[in-house]
């Protein structure tokens, strides 16, 4: 969002967007555990990646992360799922109802499908509110520090964005609290089809 200068309306159409969007994967996310999960008012957020990386416990916090393309008409660019590694324990434990203390091949594979799912999940909210079409590559399990695998859209998206929206969510499952973050990078032209969608221009 280089040469984008945004208002307070714009900040509360992305604030409704996450809301809108991390209610759609915590529903996914309940009917793939088969019980009720509970979510804390998501906590929305413009922030740039090093702010991000500080946020989910410092660059060098170990996190798992799945990344997707996004690659459509209307809305491209990339979003992550992100949960800390000692919490993605607990979500793939709570999911194979059983204690989960490793990752091992099953259990990297059970977390790239969730958060497949999670973030397919979220974008097709996105795409239901837009009335567009919202493609998504296969999914990118990476297991590293915060720093390193923020590096990666940092990187990608140096040119045309500087930012990203952050998404907070805070699921209350029975085995615990599990801090999830949703991570949206769409490009610039993305962002003008999201606000001029929106009724606001920039």
């Amino acid at each position: 969002m280089n040469d984008f200068k945004l208002n307070e309306m714009h900040f509360s159409a992305l604030q409704e967007l996450g809301n809108i969007g991390a209610g759609n994967a915590v529903t996914s996310l309940a009917t793939m555990l088969g019980r009720k999960i509970d979510m804390k008012v998501p906590n929305v957020q413009v922030l740039d990646f090093k702010q991000i990386s500080h946020i989910i416990g410092g660059p060098e916090n170990p996190v798992a992360a799945v990344l997707v393309n996004i690659n459509s008409e209307n809305i491209n660019g990339m979003m992550m799922f992100i949960v800390e590694l000692e919490k993605s324990h607990v979500l793939i434990g709570a999911l194979m109802q059983r204690e989960t203390k490793e990752l091992g091949e099953i259990e990297m594979s059970a977390l790239q499908e969730v958060g497949n799912i999670l973030t397919g999940s979220y974008l097709g909210a996105l795409s239901t509110i837009f009335g567009t079409t919202v493609d998504m590559s296969v999914p990118y399990l990476s297991i590293d520090m915060a720093g390193s695998v923020l590096s990666v859209p940092a990187i990608e998206f140096a040119k045309v964005a500087d930012s990203a929206l952050f998404i907070e969510s805070l699921f209350d499952a029975d085995e615990g609290d599990i801090s999830g973050y949703f991570i949206l990078v769409p490009d610039q032209d993305s962002f003008r089809f999201i606000f001029g969608k929106m009724g606001l221009g920039i």
